[in-house]
């Protein structure tokens, strides 16, 4: 018999259907047995009669919870049941694979223990819909660079050299030399400009060999990178990426904004357009008036409750849940961002923040080969390893710029988690590299 979706119960009442999936609970009385089952797609009651077949009784009796099973049953009507006002009464069951006891988990359970045996984690509901929202932000976001006109392109993970800066570098044996993993496909985003592809983007793995446990920072993720073309400056990519956001949101919000709320307590809040901007200068003043102190210079990027008051300030006065913060130094940001003619001590760079987390570096980038090699040199960086990428630029190449968009974090701040622990199918930390 074709099994049946347990969502699609609901055409099927006074039919013998087949359902397969987990055991969530059992209540096993004097006369009656009642078993909640569940799958991918919801959760329903089954019944069985104890006196109809005392032999099927004592398969049930014996099933454990979370045991894989297949019921056969007919599908009833019966509206004091919550899953839908229906129930399936048994009249077979298969236990396909029968869990182990006692399981491992519990409600108390620890972070670190939830993580040890995620995929007995993952079978609740509600990390269940994470994947699912993921799964639809993904597809939102491809719909939305198809209409304008982008190419997907797959960048590789293996570098024979430093990426950007060259640190937080993972070291890694290829045959007989050293290898690097990616820690961003920034430069290959750039000679596709180079190349004429003109709008680019990736979905894909990076890897940072950084040595930080807070809830914003792991070892391995999944980052969303976009490039464009013919830029007339880094406004051009922000009022991009603010329309690309507004696209993905709002299609969220249409198909699982009801279910967010009910599950997460969140509300999904489109965004209006524009997004607010504010210089980093102004972003100083503005946190000096909040009695947060913030070192200008080579520390003068925002810290952790700089990001948060920053867009208190920012909701309060306007409502919104972002804020673009613009016109970065240039002590603080990496030697391929563009420089003001007139302020070259700043660059043509952006963070976007939401609800007071950073989501996205984003800038203009030094398309001009002789600019370039200056800027790298400022930086005290060696010219030999970055030599391949430094030749995208010396046979013509567009002015060009692009944005870096952390997809964990995004479903952190909508979900409301506390970490990108329990948004990440499976984290890569500094002490975590199973299961």
């Amino acid at each position: 018999m074709e099994r049946t979706m347990i969502k699609g119960l609901g055409s099927k009442s006074g039919e013998t259907v087949r359902i397969c999936g987990w055991l969530g609970a059992i209540r096993d009385q004097k006369r009656m047995q009642f078993l909640i089952i569940r799958d991918h797609t919801g959760s329903t009651q089954a019944i069985h009669d104890k006196a109809a077949n005392l032999d099927l009784a004592t398969i049930i009796s014996g099933i454990t919870l979370e045991s894989a099973i297949e019921i056969t049953g007919k599908v009833l009507l019966n509206p004091s049941v919550k899953f839908g006002g229906l129930e399936v009464m048994i009249e077979s069951v298969v236990v396909v694979s029968k869990a182990a006891t006692p399981s491992p988990l519990n409600e108390n359970s620890s972070s670190d223990a939830r993580l040890d045996w995620r995929f007995l984690d993952l079978r609740t509901a509600q990390n269940s819909l994470i994947f699912k929202i993921q799964t639809a932000a993904e597809h939102s976001m491809r719909s939305f660079w198809i209409s304008e006109g982008f190419i997907e392109m797959h960048s590789p993970k293996f570098m024979g050299g430093a990426s950007e800066s060259g640190a937080e570098l993972f070291e890694v044996k290829y045959f007989d030399r050293k290898a690097y993993l990616a820690q961003s496909p920034q430069f290959y985003k750039q000679m596709a400009m180079a190349a004429g592809f003109d709008r680019v983007f990736e979905i894909g793995p990076v890897f940072r060999a950084n040595p930080s446990f807070t809830s914003r920072h792991d070892t391995e993720f999944t980052s969303v990178d976009v490039e464009i073309s013919w830029i007339d400056s880094h406004e051009d990519v922000m009022q991009l990426e603010e329309r690309w956001l507004r696209h993905v949101l709002q299609a969220l919000e249409a198909e699982y904004g009801e279910e967010i709320k009910a599950t997460f307590g969140t509300e999904i809040m489109v965004p209006k357009l524009p997004f607010p901007r504010v210089t980093m200068e102004e972003a100083y003043n503005i946190l000096d008036r909040m009695g947060h102190r913030i070192e200008r210079g080579e520390k003068g990027d925002l810290d952790p409750e700089g990001e948060r008051l920053l867009c208190r300030h920012f909701h309060e006065k306007t409502g919104h849940e972002f804020v673009f913060v613009t016109e970065y130094p240039s002590v603080v940001r990496a030697f391929y961002h563009m420089r003001p003619e007139n302020k070259p001590h700043l660059t043509k760079s952006f963070d976007l923040l939401w609800k007071g987390l950073e989501v996205t570096t984003g800038a203009q980038r030094e398309h001009r080969y002789e600019i370039l090699v200056e800027q790298a040199k400022e930086k005290g960086l060696s010219l030999e390893p970055i030599r391949y990428y430094l030749d995208f630029f010396r046979y013509g190449c567009p002015p060009h710029g692009g944005y870096g968009f952390g997809l964990t974090r995004m479903l952190m701040v909508m979900l409301g988690a506390k970490s990108v622990r329990e948004v990440t199918y499976l984290y890569r930390g500094v002490n975590r590299l199973t299961p």
